[in-house]
This record gives structure tokens, C-alpha cells and sequence, in this order.
């Protein structure tokens, strides 16, 4: 199957890097703590790796983040790309929240972690990036990504929050929606480009969570 295909629309697969370690689960990290992933979390790796094998992929970009290297590598190796990392891909950060668990936010800032992306697309976190900043970094990064692969088949590995940020910027919608959109650990999701079309980004899979061998 050739990775370049004409009458073929881009297909961008994005993908979450797996489990963390114990010591971060519901911790905001953000661009702020370069943790690894969990013995799950390499498991997680592994499953998109064999889930992708045979599927045509002309490149693979990614966040320079070590959780996300340590899940590309699988998939790296199998298909002998060479990752194109891309310093903005990295994840949020997330300024005064970064090391706080999730319940510790409510307690120390009055505020629910659970509603961080309307947060961050208004009052904002302290020291912490907006949405509108960090869309002003990662818009660039999709534009380049999508006008260097027309036509072809490529995989996007990087956060939850990105992720959200590239589905709020392909279909036109504040970000605080995203909030709808569950992107778990190791999940892939597939988006469309078919720019002939009236609706030009279609999400062909969500959200899709691997089975992982015990």
C-alpha cells in the first residue's frame, strides 16, 4: 500500500502517549514535569504500534515530551521513521496547578480541576498558558504538518490538551468544548481532511483505547 495516494484524503492519527507513572496519575504535569510512562503506559505503546502496522504512514510527528517518546518508539522502530519532533506539540502548562492533584486544585485555588478547559479560555490559570496561547503555538505546527502531506497518511503523537487543541482548531470550536471529547491514555483518534468538502475535517474514530496484553 503506497503512503502517498491522490484521490485519498489526509488522514491525521492522533495519538495520546500512554499511562504515566503511579506517582503523577491526576496530577497536572503539563509541559512542566517530563515524567515517563507506567509499566501500563508501555503496554499502551506497544498496542499502537501493532495496531498501526499495516497501515500506510508517511510520517510520524511528535512533542519532545519523554512520555510521548517513550510511546512512539515501538511504532518508531517497526516502521523505521524517524520521529519529526516538534517543540510545540508539548503539552499545556499548566503554571501554579503543576504538581497539584486533582482534588488539591479545589483546595487550594477555589476552583474544580474538572473545568480547566473553560478556565484556561477565560480567567486563565495562574502563570499558566491560555488557550489562546497555546493555540497561537500549535495552529502553526497543524498548518505545516497538513500543507507537507497532502494526500498521505500520518501520525500525530502527543497530550490530551493538544490533542483537544487540534480537534478545537480543525473543526472551528472554542476550546472549552473539547470538554465533550474523553481522550484517554494510549487512545487513538482519526481525523479527515478532505478540503473539496463542505465540511473539509470529519473525525473518522475517537477516542479508540486499545486492548493491552495482561
Amino acid at each position: 500500500m503506497k503512503a502517498t495516494q491522490p484521490k485519498h484524503p489526509t488522514q491525521l492519527y492522533l495519538i495520546r502517549h500512554g499511562e504515566v507513572e503511579e506517582r503523577y496519575h491526576k496530577v497536572f504535569g503539563g509541559s512542566r514535569i517530563d515524567m515517563g510512562l507506567s509499566p501500563l503506559g508501555q503496554k499502551h505503546a506497544s498496542a499502537v504500534a501493532t495496531w498501526l502496522e499495516n497501515t500506510a504512514l508517511y510520517a510520524i510527528y511528535a512533542s519532545p515530551m519523554l512520555r510521548v517518546q517513550q510511546t512512539l518508539a515501538p511504532l518508531s522502530e517497526a516502521k523505521g521513521l524517524n520521529p519529526i519532533i516538534i517543540p510545540s506539540l508539548r503539552e499545556v502548562d499548566f503554571g501554579d496547578w503543576t504538581g497539584y492533584h486533582w482534588e488539591g486544585v479545589k483546595e487550594h485555588f477555589g476552583v474544580s480541576a474538572f473545568d480547566w478547559l473553560e478556565i484556561i479560555e477565560s480567567a486563565g490559570i495562574p502563570n499558566g498558558e491560555s488557550a489562546a496561547e497555546v493555540a497561537h503555538r500549535v495552529e502553526p505546527a497543524l498548518i505545516k504538518i497538513l500543507h507537507d502531506n497532502p494526500h498521505k497518511k500520518v501520525a500525530i503523537f502527543c497530550h490530551g490538551g493538544i490533542i483537544r487543541v487540534i480537534l478545537a482548531l480543525m473543526l472551528g470550536q472554542p476550546l472549552k468544548h473539547m470538554a465533550h471529547f474523553n481522550i484517554e491514555y494510549g487512545s487513538i483518534s482519526v481525523v479527515e481532511v478532505q478540503p473539496e468538502k463542505k465540511h473539509a475535517f470529519e473525525i473518522e474514530l475517537l477516542n479508540f483505547c486499545l486492548p493491552t496484553a495482561a
